[in-house]
Order: structure tokens, then C-alpha cells, then sequence
């Protein structure tokens, strides 16, 4: 039995464990979760798509100390009033866990999908690979900033699985052990090296097959757009809620309202290509991955509805806040501005400031994501970007039209 398995089946023991440690957790989890879901069915990855039920059930275990610590935390009808809107986050957190796993479901349940999804995947997107760490592995009892393997290869590792334990953010001190499974995303040719380098075998991508269904690369670019806009709403609202940002809260209203727009092209697109493929049934899978996409979307709303209502922020939540120098920020370009016509190659603004720019929604053509993109800052464009608060404020600063 795995011992994910085991942690699960057993009774959940309150443990005194910080409330703003746990909602941290379930973040990052969450947002790992979409990651190695789309990436499994897109690549066709069954071992990806075990992981994301590993995953989904070390999230039922945070979910549950999560309202047991908020239990503890209430004191009193004020504490009630303003932890409820946590509780929220709980269970819309949960919903996105679910979410990925159903996600997971099309490649483990064999659910029918077009074969040739991955011949049309775009060239910009990464391959996501699990590999386990061999006792033979170069890397083995090494560090990751004494591999650099970014450096060296432009493939990260992304987190590690050690047992039951998960290290979701591996940092330059984080040490690779035998049998780790490692999540590693990078260019594809550099990800096989690295994985016969870490595992000690090779690295075999799926061949896809020529495609049956006129037109899927739309399907597929909808299905990325789509993931990439809930992913940065589930962000967003996160964000909204540790910084207490109304304005960032607006923006995850903004990103659902695109992903539903999009999933309503996107079934139309789906109930056409039916009616012309040999075999409709392999559509099915498109139908899942676009509800389960729509699902997570809404949750990010849940995640942010507090903030909308404008209920205070209980100190909990708070103190993950005084602990980070980093925060996402949104600014609308003024006309005239200095950064009005400056360009923005990887996410990297050219312009006197250390922010990335991770999206940016322009009045009438919608949301772009620039974080691996170059684009042009234009007036009237709404940027959301990431920094210190230092940046962050200088940032908005220069997005003024009277600087």
C-alpha cells in the first residue's frame, strides 16, 4: 500500500499547526495540481497522472487540518464572521483538487481523446516528465544548486515526492535522494538527458499518430489557453485574499468570464468536429477537460469572494502576508506613462524596475500571458505583475501618466 494511501484512510489527528502554514500548503498544491493534470493528458503520462491522486490525496489531508485549526481559531461571532470566508478557501481549494483529479482520470480511466492532441500541441510548451532518482544517479546526495540544473539545461525540477512527504517548492539547499520522485519541466530534448541522468533510463516520448480530426490544434490551443487563464486566476484570488486587494479579486472575476467564453467556443467547436470524425466518441475527453477547466475557474471565485464582499481579513491569513517581501500587484497603464510603448521580453519589462510581468488583459482583445512571451506595454493596458513591494510601488509609478 502507498503510504499516501494509508495517510488517507486514517483518521486525521488535530495537530497545533499554523492556519497560514496549511492555507500556504494547499496553495501550492493546488497549484501543482493543475499542472500535472493538463500535462498528463496532453502528454499522454500515466505515471504524471498517478501523481495527481497521490497529490489529491495528500490535499484531503490538509483540507481537513485546515478546518480543524479554523475550529481552534474561532473565539468568538467576530472571529466566525471573518474566518468564514477561510473556510471558502478550504472548499474551493478541495474543488480544484477534485478537478484535477477527474482531469487525471482521462489518461488513467483510458477515457477516449484524439490521439494526435500531442502532434498538435504548441511548440511552447514544455514537457513535464516523473522520473525516480536512481541509486546510481549523478545527482544523488547533491543539492540543487550544486547540480544547476537550470543553468546547465533549462530543466527544473519542479518538486519532489519522498515517501508521503512532498517538497513542493525545492530550493537551491533542497538535496536529491535515491527513489525521490522527481517532477522535472523543461525543453524536451534537454528533460530526455536530464531524465537518463537522474533515473538511469531513457526517456521515451509518446509518438502521436497523424491527426484524425480536421482543425485540433484549435481544440488544443483552447484547452492551453484555457488552463494557463484558470491557473493564473487561482493565483490571483489566492493573492487578493493574502494581500486583501479588491482590485486583484476584479481580475479573477475578469479571467472567469474569459474562461467561460472560451469553454462555450470550445463545446460549440467539439459538438462540430463530432458530427465530421470517424469516431465521435474519441471526443469525449475534450468534453471533461473543458468542465473540469470551467470548474477550477469558478473555485478561484469562491477563493476571492470575501475579499468581493469586503469582509475583513482574519490575522491568520494576515501574517502570511508580513512574512513575504514578494506580492502581485495590478497597474493600468496611463497614456503617456513611461511605460507606455516598453517592451517586455520575458516577462522582463524593459524599463527601471525588477518585476515580471506575469499577464496582461488589453482592452479589447483580452488576456495575454507573457511570462514566457515578448510583448509591448500599451495605455490602457491592465498588468499584473510580480516584485518586491519596493518594485511593486515603483512599478506603479512609472504606469502614471504624470511621472
Amino acid at each position: 500500500m502507498d503510504p499516501l494511501e494509508g495517510e488517507a484512510s486514517s483518521p486525521v489527528a488535530y495537530e497545533p499547526v499554523s492556519v497560514k502554514d496549511v492555507l500556504v500548503e494547499m496553495k501550492d498544491t493546488a497549484e501543482l495540481l493543475i499542472d500535472l493534470s493538463y500535462s498528463a493528458v496532453l502528454h499522454r503520462n500515466t505515471g504524471l497522472a498517478g501523481e495527481v491522486l497521490q497529490l489529491e490525496e495528500r490535499m484531503d489531508v490538509l483540507e481537513m487540518r485546515a478546518r480543524m485549526s479554523l475550529l481552534m481559531a474561532a473565539r468568538s461571532p467576530d472571529d466566525a464572521e471573518r474566518l468564514a470566508p477561510v473556510l471558502s478557501i478550504v472548499a474551493a481549494t478541495d474543488q480544484i483538487s477534485d478537478a484535477a483529479g477527474d482531469i487525471a482520470k482521462i489518461v488513467l480511466e483510458d477515457i477516449r481523446i484524439p490521439e494526435a492532441m500531442r502532434m498538435a500541441l504548441p511548440d511552447a510548451v514544455e514537457t513535464l516528465v516523473r522520473g525516480v532518482v536512481s541509486t546510481t544517479s549523478a545527482y544523488t546526495g547533491r543539492t540543487l544548486k550544486d547540480i544547476d540544473l537550470e543553468s546547465e539545461t533549462g530543466v527544473r525540477v519542479i518538486a519532489l515526492r519522498r515517501g508521503s512527504e512532498w517538497l513542493l517548492n525545492p530550493g537551491p539547499t533542497t538535496q536529491i535522494e535515491t527513489d525521490d520522485v522527481a517532477l522535472l519541466r523543461g525543453p524536451e530534448a534537454e528533460v530526455e538527458q536530464v531524465y537518463r541522468s537522474m533515473t538511469g533510463e531513457e526517456y521515451e516520448p509518446i509518438e502521436s499518430e497523424s491527426p484524425a480530426v480536421d482543425d485540433l490544434e484549435r481544440a488544443v490551443d483552447t484547452i492551453v489557453h484555457m488552463k494557463n487563464l484558470s491557473e493564473l486566476a487561482v493565483d490571483l484570488a489566492y493573492s487578493s485574499v493574502l494581500f486583501d486587494s479588491e482590485e486583484l479579486a476584479e481580475e479573477v472575476q475578469n479571467l472567469e468570464i474569459e474562461v467561460d467564453a472560451l469553454e462555450s467556443r470550445f463545446e460549440a467547436w467539439v459538438l462540430r468536429a463530432a458530427a465530421n470524425a470517424d469516431d465521435p466518441v474519441s471526443l469525449r475527453g475534450l468534453i471533461h477537460l473543458g468542465t473540469s477547466t470551467e470548474m477550477i475557474s469558478d473555485a478561484a471565485i469562491d477563493i476571492s469572494e470575501g475579499v468581493l464582499r469586503d469582509i475583513e481579513v482574519h490575522p491568520v491569513v494576515g501574517m502570511a502576508v508580513q512574512e513575504s517581501d514578494e506580492i502581485i500587484t495590478r497597474i493600468e497603464i496611463e497614456p503617456g506613462s513611461d511605460l507606455d510603448g516598453t517592451p517586455v521580453s520575458a516577462g522582463v519589462p524593459d524599463a527601471d524596475v525588477t518585476v515580471s510581468v506575469i499577464a496582461i488583459r488589453r482592452p479589447g482583445e483580452g488576456w495575454l500571458l507573457v511570462a514566457d512571451a515578448d510583448a509591448d506595454l500599451r495605455a490602457g493596458d491592465v498588468v499584473i505583475a510580480k516584485g518586491t513591494r519596493t518594485a511593486a510601488e515603483r512599478f506603479d509609478e512609472l504606469s502614471s501618466g504624470g511621472s
